[in-house]
């Protein structure tokens, strides 16, 4: 079994390797709103996103062959743009013209949309958006930018690097298996985007599928992308993807799991069909979104991260102001 596991996931990175190199030569998109990599990197300049703030200290033991003595360095915090969640209807027609390709149908995946029935009651409507992860491809640019404020810490992904395709986990996705039968799916106000008591419930995260019933197409995309995202910043999951997480280590703590409507796990960038220069929770509090014409919507996943120069050989702790 281990075996099989291993074969499929170095056919997953293969594949998806192949599909990226493909689709940056083609550089082709059927998309009313195509985004592209250029806008990408260059909106990753949001001081409101990037929210750079000193946090703490750190102690370090610096020795010689005289003596020792001990060294504080600054801790920051900070959020970094790991990935690119595109949500849209149709399979293979993301908005990232770049990475377009990777959602290539294949067997077993269908497109999406409403199932449309012309009747009155349409809000009892299921709803299918594809959704996949892509590692921001802004490094340099970012590193660059932060250095206005001070040193930086490292993000969890790696640019351009498929985390989730919707397409390839068919049985989580599409079909709900096994979460349809979790309690989180079953039990009404566990894991929820939005609140049922405030009239501003957008839709469950549970099961972390495809499916929503809500009529709005972007609110629709936002608990698709939410979705996908509680997926890749968890470890052992019941789905076809590969973890966005990193391990802590003496002068760096990264970002853990992202929960809904929590700022403090992770926050979002509206890419297409609107770009914009700050981040936000979903829900939010705007009353009307901008509808994407061609149902592709994009966002940038920013996470915290926290980290502290080295001085020493030795780490002798650190104390956090927060």
């Amino acid at each position: 079994m281990k075996q099989g596991s291993n074969l499929m996931r170095h056919r997953y990175k293969r594949s998806h390797l192949n599909m990226v190199i493909l689709s940056m030569l083609l550089g082709v998109s059927s998309t009313v709103n195509a985004l592209d990599s250029s806008t990408v990197n260059t909106s990753a300049i949001s001081p409101d996103c990037l929210d750079y703030k000193v946090t703490g200290v750190c102690y370090w033991l610096l020795c010689d062959w005289k003596s020792c003595k001990v060294e504080i360095s600054v801790r920051v915090k900070h959020y970094v743009p790991d990935a690119v969640v595109t949500s849209y209807v149709s399979t293979g027609n993301s908005p990232w013209v770049e990475t377009a390709a990777i959602g290539t149908p294949i067997i077993g995946a269908k497109s999406g949309g409403d199932a449309v029935t012309s009747q009155a009651n349409e809000n009892n409507v299921a709803r299918f958006n594809n959704v996949d992860v892509i590692g921001h491809p802004n490094a340099i640019f970012f590193n660059s930018f932060v250095s206005q404020y001070g040193f930086s810490c490292a993000g969890a992904s790696w640019p351009y690097k498929a985390y989730f395709v919707s397409t390839l986990d068919t049985l989580g996705w599409r079909y709900n298996i096994p979460e349809l039968v979790y309690p989180e799916a079953l039990v009404p106000g566990m894991r929820e985007v939005g609140s049922r008591l405030g009239m501003n419930l957008w839709g469950n995260i549970y099961p972390r599928g495809g499916f929503s019933h809500q009529v709005d197409g972007y609110k629709s995309a936002a608990v698709a992308a939410q979705r996908a995202g509680d997926i890749v910043t968890r470890t052992g999951q019941p789905h076809v993807y590969t973890a966005m997480v990193k391990s802590p280590k003496d002068n760096y703590w990264p970002a853990g799991a992202l929960k809904e409507g929590d700022a403090s796990t992770g926050k979002w960038q509206e890419l297409t069909p609107t770009l914009s220069q700050t981040c936000k929770v979903f829900p939010d509090s705007q009353l009307q979104h901008t509808q994407a014409q061609d149902e592709g919507y994009a966002w940038t996943l920013w996470r915290p991260y926290s980290c502290c120069q080295r001085r020493g050989e030795i780490f002798l702790g650190t104390v956090s102001y927060e």
